[in-house]
């Protein structure tokens, strides 16, 4: 048993922050997934184009180096473009009212906390894989069903919910499992950028306490906890859909 010296609590809390982390940003990556698999289908040029050119940068760039541009230049961006907009804002009506002084009601500077720029940089990343999942999952359901659901009358909303969609999960089950597993783990790098998940607060405790091995080896355990049920839950999930099927 490991002795955490008065650690639980902080750990316990950090884990929490570790899961709100994942689901909210296994949520917009699968969001993200949807739209960009659909837009590579689609007869469109241009929506191909960008859901291309979305995978081909995210698949090409490092999840720690999109971490630090999106939280740190993101931020500046942000505050950059919000004075310039300012500065527009009160030339116009400077412009029309030289003796009027406008107040702009824009605020001066935003502030992206650790967590949202958590959530934005790893659904972002994830979607781009989740994009390729969704995308082969589609291409393996049988186009003749989808023709009859149209000539039955279905609209598309209709074929996607009632059809497509149901098959396309059966098939990307296992790629969907492997990418929350991946991005479950990859949850870790928001320490980085100060938010108070589990593997910054063993950090902490780590410095305070000389007892590196022993708060690893807790997030350690805790990771695998976690990636055991999410197993356990994706064969569940898994045998639904397959019964669906039958």
């Amino acid at each position: 048993m490991l002795d955490l010296k008065g650690y639980e609590g902080a750990l316990l809390e950090g884990a929490i922050v570790t899961i709100e982390v994942a689901l909210l940003s296994l949520t917009l990556a699968v969001s993200l997934g949807l739209l960009g698999a659909l837009a590579k289908l689609s007869s469109s040029r241009l929506a191909r184009g960008i859901a291309t050119g979305y995978t081909t940068v995210i698949r090409g760039i490092p999840d720690l180096v999109l971490m630090m541009l999106i939280f740190f230049g993101g931020q500046v961006l942000l505050n950059n473009s919000l004075y310039s907009l300012n500065e527009t804002i009160n030339g116009w009506f400077s412009a029309g009212n030289p003796e009027h002084e406008w107040v702009s009601y824009l605020p001066d500077y935003v502030e992206i906390s650790p967590f949202m720029a958590g959530i934005i940089t790893i659904g972002f990343i994830f979607g781009a894989y989740m994009t390729e999942t969704f995308r082969g999952a589609m291409l393996a359901v049988d186009k003749g069903e989808l023709e009859a659901a149209r000539a039955y009358g279905m609209r598309p909303g209709q074929v996607f919910r009632r059809i497509l969609f149901p098959q396309m999960m059966r098939h990307a089950l296992p790629g969907l499992g492997n990418n929350w597993l991946v991005l479950l783990k990859t949850t870790a790098l928001v320490s980085i950028i100060g938010l108070d998940d589990m593997v910054r607060k063993a950090s902490l405790a780590a410095g305070a306490t000389q007892l590196p091995f022993t708060f690893y080896m807790a997030v350690a355990v805790i990771f695998l906890l976690f990636t055991t049920v999410s197993t356990s839950m994706l064969k569940w999930a898994e045998r639904h859909y397959a019964i669906q099927t039958r």
